[in-house]
């Protein structure tokens, strides 16, 4: 019985001790909206970002003024980061045209507009319509081929092929990009290392601000696609997007 008593309370202790950081997160976004329409935007960044370490999900609006008191700053990493959040909410070409400008202005990597960012921007815009058909197609195949067998007509094996291609197809389709993750650098020395280890060798240093295609982790360190190469940075070297 004292156990039960026990789990409510502190239930109830987490409970609210929640709800009291919800709330003080969202007087924090009031008062930042606030100072940032007065014109003082480091003091409005200070308490944005505050928020958002309070457990705060930073809206539309309180990135673009985030990505906005960035460009201001001259903060041309930060201003990225802002940016491919907003992107990866509203896929749109003129989004990516901007983050494409401020990285050549930069020298920054990653942000290319090349086919490979195009087809991104096209499966975030279009993927579920496309995922629709193919799964509307499939399951017509499918039940072409369950009809023909409860006919007893022969199919050929071909065709059965075909049927399993398309399907691995469909199946790719429907994991990779949703395993996709990318992340900017964070700091001004970023140490590519060999293997995911501090005694393994460096290969590159790379700057504050680059973005990298992260392919999976090993305790503290990130495996990443760079250059054509893969590489082990620190996690806390990264902003994850």
């Amino acid at each position: 019985m004292q156990a039960l008593v026990l789990k409510k309370s502190l239930f109830i202790g987490f409970f609210l001790g929640s709800m009291a950081l919800t709330g003080r997160a969202a007087v924090d976004l009031k008062r930042a909206d606030s100072l940032f329409a007065k014109g003082r935007l480091d003091d409005a960044a200070l308490l944005y970002e505050v928020a958002m370490a309070e457990g705060q999900m930073a809206t539309d609006p309180v990135l673009l003024k985030m990505a906005y008191i960035a460009e201001r700053n001259g903060d041309p990493a930060r201003l990225l980061y802002f940016l491919q959040v907003f992107f990866e909410r509203h896929p749109q070409e003129t989004v990516l045209r901007k983050m494409n400008e401020v990285a050549r202005s930069n020298n920054l990597i990653g942000y290319e507009t090349d086919d490979l960012n195009y087809f991104y921007l096209f499966y975030k815009q279009y993927g579920i319509y496309l995922l629709l058909f193919l799964l509307g197609l499939g399951v017509y195949v499918f039940g072409v081929l369950v009809l023909k067998m409860t006919r007893k007509e022969p199919s050929p094996v071909r065709h059965k092929l075909v049927v399993l291609g398309y399907l691995f197809t469909l199946l790719l389709f429907v994991n990779l990009p949703e395993g996709y993750q990318s992340g900017i650098t964070s700091r001004d020395r970023v140490l590519l290392r060999q293997g995911p280890s501090a005694a393994s060798p460096v290969t590159e240093i790379i700057g504050r601000g680059h973005k990298v295609n992260i392919l999976g982790s090993e305790d503290i360190w990130l495996r990443i696609f760079w250059n054509d190469q893969l590489y082990y940075i620190r996690k806390d070297q990264v902003w994850v997007i």
